[in-house]
């Protein structure tokens, strides 16, 4: 069941068999936490040796390895193959209710069609991203896509439904269920059900008169911009090689993703903190001085060596801050540099004598359709979906290779 018109599609949905254990199934976006070295210590050992996504997907803080964990991940995929995952929605969708920190969070399990993607500055698509695209971020991901027989997605696409029509009225008469548990690490608890047959269809026909409304954007992607990217520029080498009929039907055609409408109460965007390594603080604080072009005010706190300094910027701090970074580690080659969600992990590193911490304020969720709209996508890693452990956690799968 598809709608190429608003770029969505149903799909045959794969789930953990009865007798593997849910909550060690699960795990965190791959892009969270990734200076934290003892939080995926300690996911590896509550996984063990049970079946798991942690097996079928690379967390970045181990990118150095990815050579020999991409052969391990698509050997693990086909493994859980009839092993552990089965089909448990032959065609549809899976509507979640995720438990967060801030509230309960809806969400609904979709495909979106590739062809209506297009991530590059000023796209006019009806996917787009809304942070730019670091073009070097994108091959890692995709050389595991490549060759992969599953997708299990981290992707967060929001739709700007401000009268809940599409998702919220599914929970009014949930389907079958799916799932109902805990995740692991805190990340609070979730249960799922199957959205078929009429509810399939009421979706979308909610989707369909959004998109009359939507001046020509109907999602943003919310998480995985890279993950997205990733997945776009395998399709563009599929297709090479497709004629028109099979690219109908090709599954690597449409990615998996969760839907969230921007308007949901528990849905809120943190800002994405920025430190730097191997850097002298006082250093970074005299360049700060001359280069940043901050004044007086509270938009950015920078972070050393256990105090706190603030500075203003007129408008959004995002665009400045991460021009004057990005001259930065032009000048200094041997600084590197990390983007943070959570306060106490980004304080924590900046306790560290060699690094500096940047905490600018939070982007305003109402501020971004019209954004997009209007400029495009913004800067790289300017606001979070919530904290790291409200992210999507690895759940859903489908087949797209053989």
């Amino acid at each position: 069941m598809k709608n190429t018109e608003i770029g969505l599609s149903t799909a045959e949905i794969l789930l953990p068999r009865p007798h593997v254990a849910y909550d060690r199934w699960a795990v965190v976006a791959c892009d969270q936490f990734t200076s934290d070295p003892e939080y995926w210590a300690e996911v590896e050992h509550l996984v063990g040796d049970a079946p798991s996504a942690l097996k079928i997907v690379l967390p970045e803080i181990y990118l150095q390895q990815r050579t020999q964990r991409t052969r391990e991940i698509q050997a693990w995929m086909r493994t859980y193959i009839g092993n552990a995952l089965e089909v448990k929605v032959p065609c549809g969708f899976v509507l979640l209710e995720r438990q967060t920190l801030s509230g309960i969070r809806p969400g609904l399990i979709a495909c979106v069609d590739l062809e209506k993607y297009d991530f590059s500055q000023g796209s006019e698509s009806l996917i787009r991203a809304t942070e730019g695209t670091v073009p070097e971020r994108v091959p890692p991901r995709a050389e595991i896509r490549a060759g992969a027989i599953l997708e299990c997605p981290h992707v967060m696409m929001l739709i700007d439904d401000p009268e809940k029509t599409v998702i919220e009225p599914l929970l009014e008469s949930p389907g079958r269920p799916l799932y109902d548990f805990d995740l692991m690490q805190g990340g609070g608890h979730i249960r799922g059900w199957a959205v078929e047959n009429g509810q399939a269809l009421q979706v979308f026909e909610a989707l369909n008169a959004l998109y009359q409304k939507s001046d020509g954007l109907l999602y943003a992607v919310g998480d995985g911009n890279h993950s997205l990217a990733a997945a776009k520029a395998c399709w563009e080498d599929i297709r090479k090689n497709l004629s028109p009929a099979q690219m109908e039907e090709h599954p690597a055609r449409y990615a998996m993703v969760e839907l969230v409408n921007l308007h949901c109460p528990a849905l809120q965007f943190e800002p994405i903190h920025r430190v730097l390594f191997h850097v002298d603080p006082e250093q970074v604080l005299r360049e700060w001085a001359e280069d940043s072009g901050f004044g007086e005010g509270k938009d950015v706190a920078i972070a050393l060596a256990g105090r706190k300094l603030y500075f203003g910027a007129k408008g959004h701090p995002i665009h400045p801050l991460q021009a004057f970074l990005d001259r930065f580690l032009q000048r200094h080659p041997e600084a590197e540099i990390d983007y943070i969600h959570d306060d106490d992990q980004l304080l924590r590193l900046a306790q560290r004598e060699d690094a500096v911490g940047f905490m600018p304020r939070a982007f305003d969720k109402s501020e971004l359709f019209p954004s997009i709209r209007q400029n495009g996508a913004l800067p790289r890693k300017t606001f979070s979906m919530g904290t790291a452990r409200d992210k999507r956690y690895y759940l859903e799968s489908r087949r797209i290779g053989q």
